[in-house]
């Protein structure tokens, strides 16, 4: 039976009510409002104790950063590319998977893990913003400045 922690059940309760897959160090800075002397160390063995007892997932990223989610049903991630942000997608789970890659491979699946990488909403209106054309207007002013 595992001891009781406040500090672990901060944790998990601080990442109850996040959405945003928060790293470590998110993590750390928000837990060190209200436990001033906790390290760093203490949250990363918290958290990877949460993930290994299956009360938090921990997801892997590809730039490195490890994140957290508190939300363990099987559900699908979104990363993008150019924030970083990583996002659930709200879809259903696809059940029938595990058993096609199965009939692929001679081992056991248990589950698998899915990433889906592009661009978030936010960096796709950002992109649009700075890659708008310019207006008339916009090209007869830069026209009679050059002249």
């Amino acid at each position: 039976m595992l001891k009781y922690s406040r500090q672990r059940e901060s944790i998990k309760e601080f990442l109850q009510t996040r959405h945003d897959h928060p790293t470590a160090d998110t993590v750390y800075m928000e837990i060190r409002r209200q436990y001033p002397n906790i390290s760093l160390g203490t949250v990363y063995r918290n958290l990877s104790l949460l993930a290994s007892l299956g009360e938090i997932t921990k997801i892997t990223c590809i730039d490195g950063a490890d994140r957290f989610d508190a939300d363990t049903r099987p559900h699908y991630h979104f990363m993008c590319t150019e924030c970083g942000c990583v996002e659930d997608i709200p879809m259903d789970p696809i059940g029938s998977l595990d058993g096609l890659a199965n009939s692929f491979y001679q081992g056991q699946i248990h589950g698998h893990q899915t990433f889906f990488y592009g661009l978030c909403p936010r960096c796709m209106d950002q992109n649009r913003q700075t890659s708008m054309p310019d207006s008339p207007e916009e090209k007869n002013k830069k026209m009679s400045q050059i002249s």
